[in-house]
């Protein structure tokens, strides 16, 4: 959310797909699609990918889902629970096998171990320009802070580190780093 408020204050029209969380977003400039799943998010992402000239994957989305989705509440019973999951489709990867030209893509990467190692293989599999690596190595940083740092790659092999700042902050490098990306293409 803190993307798509820098983006719009920037002056972008963003369309922003979101799941189900409680925060809200009020900006003239952009416009909200809800979603509750993933494969939700990916219809709508897609849908919308065409149009777009920079497209960025921030959403944490599952890598996988269950086979049987049920509705309601489970019952306790005598027997072991067994939930057999599925691999969920990879909007980053999907996206980026039909990138039209001049587009730009920024995908985000939570990695636990060869942080950067792991991000770059990304980086280079789903045809992204940019990823945004979230360390949870840090107090303070990733999920339920209002705060967090990351690294930044782009496929030139630039690598960018951000210090422990306020969300806003970060999302203001990410954009930073974005318009320098798209400067650098249009002087080629």
């Amino acid at each position: 959310m803190a993307l798509a408020r820098v983006a719009a204050e920037s002056g972008a029209h963003v369309t922003l797909v979101l799941g189900p969380v409680s925060q809200q977003i009020a900006h003239p400039s952009v416009s909200v699609i809800r979603v509750e799943s993933a494969a939700e998010m990916y219809e709508k992402t897609l849908a919308g990918s065409d149009e777009a000239d920079i497209i960025i994957l921030a959403a944490a989305v599952s890598d996988f889902t269950p086979e049987e989705p049920v509705r309601g509440k489970i019952k306790r019973g005598t027997a072991p629970l067994v939930i057999r999951l599925k691999p969920t489709v990879d909007i980053a990867a999907a996206i980026g096998r039909k990138k039209k030209p001049g587009q730009v893509l920024v995908g985000f990467a939570l990695e636990t171990e060869n942080e950067k190692e792991h991000a770059r293989e990304k980086l280079a599999r789903k045809n992204l320009d940019m990823i945004v690596l979230n360390s949870l190595a840090e107090p303070g940083a990733g999920f339920g802070y209002d705060t967090n740092r990351v690294t930044i790659l782009d496929r030139l092999g630039h690598v960018t580190e951000t210090g422990l700042k306020p969300k806003i902050g970060i999302a203001g490098d990410i954009m930073e780093k974005i318009s320098g990306w798209i400067s650098q293409q249009e002087e080629k």
